[in-house]
């Protein structure tokens, strides 16, 4: 089950990585035309539309980033599936349809069913498509049918499961808007105490790959919270001092506090292996700070250090209680980084957002302070504290400065460590990690995959195991695979 929804996640980072280009195009428009949000200058107008086609459609994206990714080769078929899954769930549930099946007004329809156009639908339609696809792609018919054979009868089996599942939403979809509705206004009630629970869950989920689940029913429209629409479109009913509260707590931790962790982590470490983590730790910082990237960091102590990681997630939660309170509001459309900070300035919904800095400020010094205490106080092995000071190879060695530059090398490295290319079930990759499947895990070497400059390992079961590469672990992924198929 954990494999399927770590899976899934991976799944949701290619429609997520469409959001960047939604806040360049919605924040150069906000800077151009600040009062009238496009409808004083053309340009302006121009650009929030074209990032607001991406922003307004997410759940479709959602669907078909689905459908491609838990499918079992990325088959644009299964994209298809999805799409028609999605396109049957909006017309069968829609509020006029449910009106005319249950012989009701349209006024008296259960509210749920006026929100159909979510990223849960978009998940639910990727998975049926991509479920029929791996299924029945290969199917053979009688000669009779052989036209519909193979990628051609999956259209048809998902229009078929499609109508089965809109049978049963039609009963459980009320109940499950509901429960998530519920939930986000329980939280919403709580006001900054609600956001900070938010903040630490969201740091804790992430180990298992549960935080997106969590983010759609705040960031997204699943519950009616849609921070990140509405803080970027004024259209969509913002309430300004309230809309961005689950959004910018995140700010002062990625761009100031964990860069200070990084600091404190390279000050702990050995001095004879500072060179070796300098570049992790410092390309981590920087893409945390630029980006809002922070799995190169977080995954580089999270399981070497876990009481460490929890004081992380404490933290998060208070800096989203704060930056409540205050208030500051600033929006992201990918992560928590600088860009994001400074396209957000003009957004509808921007309110304070310099104040991030002097609150940043404090934070990286509280990140350093107490990850350095805590560091030296309990003796956690974090990046350059380990207790293995075997001589590393100059194959290795040379691995660990190239770091990721050297893809080629590092693939070779990391593949060597795993066992060989016979013991490689299968290869995947998300955001900041390989996935792998492996057949023994008792021939892989740790310490040999470590001696590629990779910033952690995870063995989330027993035959599975996740490299966590940083943002360039397409291009070791594309090397390994060249590996397996040589």
């Amino acid at each position: 089950m954990m494999k399927v929804l770590q899976k899934l996640g991976k799944s949701l980072m290619l429609p997520v990585a469409c959001l960047p280009v939604a806040a360049i195009l919605m924040g150069i428009g906000y800077w151009i035309d600040p009062t009238g949000w496009g409808e004083n200058v053309a340009a302006a107008g121009f650009l929030i539309k074209a990032g607001g086609a991406i922003i307004d459609n997410m759940g479709i994206l959602f669907a078909l980033g689905v459908g491609i990714g838990m499918s079992k080769d990325g088959e644009g078929t299964a994209a298809f599936s999805a799409l028609i899954s999605w396109l049957m769930i909006q017309t069968l549930l829609s509020p006029a349809a449910y009106s005319m099946f249950f012989h009701i007004p349209v006024e008296e329809v259960p509210a749920a069913f006026g929100k159909l156009q979510n990223q849960f639908i978009g998940i639910v339609s990727g998975l049926i498509g991509s479920s029929c696809y791996n299924r029945f792609s290969n199917t053979k018919l009688p000669d009779a049918f052989s036209f519909f054979s193979g990628r051609r009868c999956v259209a048809i089996v998902t229009a078929g499961s499609t109508i089965i599942v809109v049978i049963a939403l039609a009963f459980i979809w009320p109940i499950i808007y509901g429960g998530l509705v519920s939930f986000g206004e329980a939280i919403v009630a709580a006001g900054p105490a609600g956001a900070g629970i938010y903040g630490f869950l969201n740091r804790i989920l992430i180990p298992f790959g549960l935080h997106h689940a969590l983010n759609s029913v705040f960031w997204f429209d699943v519950a009616g919270i849609n921070d990140i629409g509405k803080f970027w479109n004024a259209n969509l009913g913002g309430i300004r001092g309230q809309t961005g509260m689950y959004m910018t707590g995140f700010f002062p931790v990625m761009m100031f506090g964990l860069p200070a962790a990084c600091l404190a982590m390279f000050h702990t470490a050995k001095q004879k292996k500072k060179k070796i983590v300098a570049g992790l730790l410092f390309s981590g910082a920087i893409a945390a700070f630029f980006t809002g990237i922070t799995e190169p960091i977080e995954f580089s102590f999270m399981f070497l250090a876990p009481p460490l990681y929890a004081v992380h997630a404490v933290l998060t939660g208070i800096s989203m209680a704060v930056t409540t309170i205050l208030p500051v509001r600033c929006g992201f459309n990918f992560s928590a980084g600088f860009v994001d900070w400074f396209l957000s300035f003009k957004a509808p919904m921007a309110l304070n957002p310099l104040l991030i800095i002097p609150i940043g400020a404090v934070y990286a010094v509280i990140y350093y302070v107490v990850f350095r205490y805590l560091i030296v106080k309990f003796n956690f092995k974090t990046p350059g504290r380990e207790d293995d000071d075997a001589v590393v190879s100059e194959s290795e060695k040379s691995a660990v400065i190239k770091g990721n530059k050297d893809f080629a090398q590092v693939a070779s490295v990391i593949l060597e460590g795993l066992g060989g290319k016979e013991n490689v079930v299968s290869l995947e990759y998300c955001a900041t990690r390989l996935r792998l499947e492996i057949k023994n895990p008792e021939v892989i070497n740790d310490k040999k995959i470590k001696s590629a400059g990779v910033a952690g390992i995870i063995h989330p079961s027993k035959n599975t195991i996740q490299v966590i590469v940083g943002t360039k672990v397409q291009f070791v992924a594309d090397e390994m695979d060249k590996l397996l198929k040589r």
